[in-house]
């Protein structure tokens, strides 16, 4: 499967194509806004299957809002933002990456591999280094509402 992950100041940079809204400080922007940029994506880049980005509200270096929004051939899946509260941000994007591969791989659908993704990203960003040490088991709980933080 062609796949493409990035962020809207990757689309922008990389791609050319530029988020609605967005201003040079991207502070907060709307899901449709993201929704409306992966399309423009999808456009340019027919063969790819599947293009995801993350949604992340830095209220401060601590207090984020976090969340996805993927096209997923042609239908979007959107994982609308929870409050987190984060310890490390350092390796979230790849591990809402893995957690999203890894829910395809696994023969789950689209939805289960995007919320596997975010409550993935969450985990990793709430422990201290780059490498999630989460559970199966805890990013499923985080999947059901749980907090992102790891019961020890």
């Amino acid at each position: 499967m062609d796949v493409l992950f990035g962020n809207e100041e990757d689309f922008t940079a990389t791609l050319g194509v530029e988020i609605e809204g967005g201003g040079d400080d991207f502070t907060y922007l709307h899901a449709s806004s993201y929704d409306s940029m992966l399309r423009r994506v999808a456009e340019l880049y027919p063969n790819l299957k599947l293009i995801a980005t993350t949604l992340r509200t830095a209220h401060t270096a601590t207090k984020n809002d976090w969340g996805a929004i993927t096209l997923y051939e042609g239908k979007t899946i959107h994982v609308p933002q929870r409050p987190l509260e984060i310890l490390d941000r350092v390796g979230g994007g790849d591990s809402f990456a893995s957690g999203l591969i890894y829910g395809f791989l696994a023969g789950k659908d689209a939805q289960w591999a995007v919320q596997c993704g975010v409550a993935h990203g969450a985990l990793a960003m709430t422990t201290p280094g780059d490498t999630s040490m989460a559970t199966l088991s805890d990013v499923e709980a985080v999947m059901r509402g749980g907090s992102a933080r790891i019961a020890r």
